[in-house]
């Protein structure tokens, strides 16, 4: 018999993808059959001709299951979608049997079903299939995901936890992601106490890293849905920094931290010129990942000779300068299959992060007793 575990979260950007791509990494370490759905898809994303979510062409690239794409995504709500459950062209019934059909199938071929479930407990709910109502569905128990943190943490799951007990889903385990190394210890311990009378048992998951967190160069071109020019060997390095290049050119490079990538405008030919200068001195390199150029005005013929000279990548946009910074500052990075380096260190760093003993004692038979309500008192 297949045995099944929903993965939940508490939010967007609390880390649920790279929790999917670990437990799948350490599953197949002891189940000789290991599959992935996702059952509901509001990331649209084409894939060997198929329209599939995100998350599902990710794992299937990863892991290699791309046959199985069509059934790993069954149900992706993509544009206009959501109008069509509203005014009744498209049912619940239909959603329902689309995701059930596929997970039947799944559950045939092979041991254990991971079952990653769609961003926050309402998602889902126009069409009247949030994480709950999935879980329940698919009969499966639920591990919910949440960002570092005591407070924001219970606040959180209880927003959350009301849909699942609406529904009679068991949620048996908290997995908190992106603690603070330093106060790892203490977070948890708090939080256990908290969730003990709740039956949830917390574990704890990846440390906040700003490796896994930051975006490559590659990220930030597809951002800004323009090419990166330059080295091409370097798409994949991470950007740890961005930085404007307002202030003189020797104030800029005075305030270069690791793998910065300067946002200065094509009008600034003495900065980007000694940029690419410094590009390939070593002690700079490590601190220069590479610069965003944006404005109307073109690059003056011998700065660009430079800067093509130099190898430094690069991308050249026709955005302002601030509207460049914003919208990277304010980018969370999001893993790809191309992120090679950070897959690699997520499934490395799974087996001390992650206490897959405790995943699988979720699948023991039996469920825990019934989820008390939360008390209105929020803990100190």
């Amino acid at each position: 018999m297949c045995k099944k575990l929903f993965i939940a979260a508490t939010g967007q950007n609390c880390g649920k993808t790279t929790i999917s791509l670990s437990l799948m990494h350490l599953a197949r370490q002891r189940y000789e059959r290991v599959g992935y759905i996702k059952p509901l898809g509001p990331k649209c994303f084409e894939f060997d001709g198929v329209i599939v979510d995100k998350d599902a062409a990710l794992m299937a690239q990863v892991f290699g299951l791309e046959h199985e794409i069509a059934l790993m995504s069954p149900l992706v709500i993509g544009k206009g979608a959501t109008k069509k459950f509203v005014d009744g062209e498209l049912s619940r019934e239909w959603a329902m049997e689309k995701v059930a059909t596929a997970c039947r199938e799944l559950e045939s071929r092979y041991d254990l079903l991971l079952i990653e479930g769609a961003g926050h407990g309402g998602v889902g709910s126009v069409i009247g299939l949030n994480n709950a109502d999935m879980a329940k569905l698919l009969d499966a128990p639920v591990v919910m995901v949440a960002g570092g943190g005591i407070g924001n943490v219970i606040d959180s799951v209880r927003l959350n936890l009301a849909l699942y007990e609406q529904e009679g889903v068991d949620v048996r385990m908290l997995l908190v992601n992106k603690l603070l190394a330093e106060k790892r210890a203490s977070s948890l311990s708090y939080l256990e106490r908290y969730f003990e009378s709740k039956q949830i048992r917390v574990c704890g998951a990846f440390d906040y890293s700003p490796v896994l967190a930051d975006p490559t160069l590659q990220n930030v071109a597809k951002l800004l849905e323009r090419p990166l020019m330059g080295d091409q060997n370097k798409k994949m390095r991470i950007i740890h920094h961005f930085q404007l290049g307002a202030a003189s050119s020797q104030k800029v490079i005075d305030n270069l931290r690791e793998s910065t990538m300067l946002i200065s405008t094509s009008s600034r030919d003495e900065l980007l010129v000694t940029l690419s200068s410094l590009y390939n001195i070593p002690s700079f390199h490590k601190l220069i990942a590479g610069m965003v150029i944006p404005g109307h005005a073109p690059v003056s013929a011998i700065t660009q000779r430079i800067i093509d000279d130099s190898g430094i990548p690069y991308i050249r946009i026709e955005q302002t300068t601030a509207e460049a910074f914003t919208a990277l500052s304010g980018h969370v990075s999001k893993i790809s299959a191309e992120d090679t380096e950070k897959i690699s260190l997520i499934t490395s760093q799974a087996e001390q992060a992650i206490d897959f003993d405790a995943i699988e004692t979720l699948f023991e038979s039996g469920a825990p007793p019934a989820i008390d309500k939360m008390p209105l008192a929020r803990a100190a």
